[in-house]
């Protein structure tokens, strides 16, 4: 029976806890694996009827042998879990208590009861298991989007290998329609791609010779062919998915709270079940043992926590889920709870608000043009990964022209080297007045961005550098502030630049030139109004900030190994509005696990004082049992239906 491997929902056993597996496909189906299960349900049906409809009253060894046997049937797993948890000193458990709550009302007679408390009780674990397993499954149809087999050139022809089997650098062959099953670098000239298993976002992306495709991505039209860059097990998708697997296991603090709260309720409720039964001995004229005992039964059936300890996980589990459906990536509950009360978010500017497509829009040198300082420039640039260095040299048009040596880049400043026996500093105001470079007055009050340059420590001219707002930074902004949340802008481009992008997008915090450590410091002072504060960065160079945030969200983490390692949640396209949509899947995630733990909590309590006066029975203590958790599993798997714009 599918509950039989279940973690003890008392929060005791927790080795079994619920990630995402690929397991080979099940042979058998959820009825027949059930078949015990069902038998007992049916045996408890046919004596049922036989009683109270045909008014037949077997005699009692019949009864009790029928009785047993459908009370073995469908609690044989739950026994044996009772057991092999006192043998290893765990008293007070799930498994424990469903045994002795079902022996207790066969010593008093009451055997139907006794087997439908088990029954039900098992149908209840059953549901369960179908629903963590549909949530599972929704990850890994979500996230393993991966084809077992691809094309590679071998022996002068495609041939259809097994993809785990393809080398590094061998070329691969993609038709129209079919999934890439490796990350490369594309060697056709252009081919477009649906990007929707990766991003979210369905629409086409068109990439060109020497761009990267990813494993997951759907080949639209004409056929494609790429070389491997990495290994079936090394994909970026490959990394998603195992850190999907991994999230499940980052429990929330609402989930450690119900955890811890269940290892010190299961053993109370135990000895508030004996108060039940005995202490009413001292204080009641008319005591009946049998009485008061069966009452005991129905507080302890009653108060099982299992709706909270399975619901609650499974509602974070869902909320991973849905964010996964749109091109969200949260590594853990814990990180759901915490965007949940994020009242400040803190966006880097390039790559992040702003496309961070950059492009060289002129050149001023101080004797006019100059091609020798253009190219020492490029050559020294050619050694950084900074998009701004990228712009530079493809606007050179050169590689390598000079020998460079003694290069050293600093994060947020700039890059200096000596490049054809001259020492050349390029980058922003701060890192050239650092060096003991002097500048005209006049380069302050100009609103670009720029890159100034000096050589041998004498200043010769800088070039201004162009980007430009992504469409829906305004829009994510302007809802992020119409929610109350405060929105700050945190660059290490000049005042000037950031001033006239906060002002694009109506922000009034925004902090240009910050070197690394500078953005710290001020990222430090948001964090310490009290706030919950998440940091949007690219993943580039925001690590240090990215790992001090209450929430770290990277932009298009899918090209970046360390914003993968670093961030909480990543962003799969370069979207800033999927923070918005981030935050609302963790307010609905947090909602409903609230709505299931007070639920259960209301219902429970009601029924426990019911059974303690006598007036709830078992039937109805199980049922109220059964019932809230079935509510709450539901309510927990509405997540997963839940559409987000």
């Amino acid at each position: 029976m599918a509950h039989s491997h279940h973690a003890d929902c008392c929060g005791v056993d927790h080795h079994h806890s619920h990630t995402v597996e690929i397991h080979p496909v099940k042979e058998k189906t959820e009825l027949v694996k059930h078949w015990d299960l069902l038998l007992a349900l049916a045996i408890l049906i046919f004596m049922l009827v036989a009683e109270y409809v045909f008014q037949l009253k077997p005699q009692p060894g019949f009864s009790l042998l029928i009785f047993g046997v459908a009370w073995f049937l469908a609690g044989r797993d739950v026994f044996g879990m009772a057991f092999r948890k006192i043998g290893h000193g765990d008293v007070f458990n799930e498994f424990v208590l469903m045994t002795v709550a079902t022996l207790g009302a066969f010593l008093l007679g009451e055997y139907s009861e006794g087997v439908a408390v088990m029954v039900f009780y098992s149908i209840g674990e059953w549901f369960q298991d179908i629903a963590v397993s549909g949530a599972k499954q929704n990850i890994k149809n979500l996230m393993d989007g991966r084809p077992d087999e691809v094309n590679v050139w071998r022996d002068e022809k495609f041939v259809r290998i097994a993809a785990a089997n393809a080398s590094l650098n061998e070329l691969v062959q993609v038709k129209s329609g079919e999934k890439v099953g490796l990350d490369g670098i594309l060697v056709s000239n252009s081919a477009s791609f649906n990007t929707a298993a990766l991003t979210g976002e369905s629409k086409p992306d068109t990439r060109y010779k020497d761009d990267v495709v990813l494993a997951g991505m759907v080949n639209l039209n004409s056929v494609a062919t790429f070389k491997v860059t990495a290994l079936y097990k090394d994909s970026k998708l490959s990394k998603v998915l195992e850190m999907v697997q991994d999230a499940a296991g980052r429990k929330s603090k609402t989930q450690l709270l119900i955890s811890q709260l269940a290892k010190v309720y299961t053993p109370v409720v135990f000895f508030l079940a004996a108060a039940v039964c005995l202490l009413p001995y001292f204080f009641v004229n008319d005591y009946n043992f049998h009485e008061w005992f069966y009452r005991a039964l129905v507080f302890l059936v009653i108060s099982c926590p299992c709706a909270l300890v399975v619901s609650i996980p499974l509602g974070y589990f869902g909320g991973i889920g849905l964010a996964s459906r749109n091109g969200i990536l949260v590594k853990g509950g814990n990180f759901l709870d915490a965007l949940a009360k994020t009242n400040t978010v803190v966006f880097d500017k390039t790559g992040t608000l702003t496309k961070g497509v950059f492009k060289v829009k002129d050149v001023h040198f101080m004797n006019g043009p100059d091609r020798y300082l253009l190219e020492l420039l490029s050559s020294l640039e050619l050694n950084s990964a900074h998009p701004v260095a990228k712009a530079v040299v493809e606007y050179a048009g050169v590689s390598g022209k000079y020998s460079v040596s003694s290069v050293e880049e600093r994060s947020g400043g700039g890059i200096k080297g000596i490049v054809d026996g001259k020492l050349v500093v390029a980058g922003t105001l701060k890192m050239l007045t650092a060096e003991g470079v002097e500048l005209p007055f006049n380069l302050q009050e100009i609103n670009e961005t720029l890159i100034a340059m000096a050589v041998d420590g004498i200043y010769v001219g800088y070039l201004t550098i162009g980007d430009e707002l992504k469409p829906d930074a305004k829009s994510a902004v302007d809802e992020l502030q119409g929610r109350k949340i405060k929105v700050a802008m945190l660059s290490g481009d000049r005042q000037a630049t950031v001033s006239r992008v906060a002002a694009e997008l109506d922000l009034k915090l925004a902090f240009g030139e910050l070197l690394p450590g500078d953005k710290i410091d001020r990222f430090k002072e948001l964090k310490s109004e009290n706030a919950t504060v998440a940091f949007v960065g690219d993943g580039f160079n925001d690590a240090p900030v990215l790992a001090l945030a209450d929430v770290g969200i990277a932009m298009g983490g899918l090209g970046s190994d360390a914003a993968i390692e670093t961030a909480d949640v990543i962003i799969q396209n370069d979207e800033p509005l999927k923070v918005i949509a981030a935050i609302k899947v963790a307010r609905l995630t947090r909602n409903i696990v609230w709505q299931n733990i007070i639920m259960a909590f209301l219902v429970k309590a009601a029924v426990l004082i019911l059974g303690a006066k006598g007036i709830a029975n078992l039937w109805e203590a199980v049922i109220a049992d059964v019932g809230v958790a079935l509510l709450a599993i539901l309510n927990a798997i509405r997540i997963q239906r839940k559409k987000i714009k």
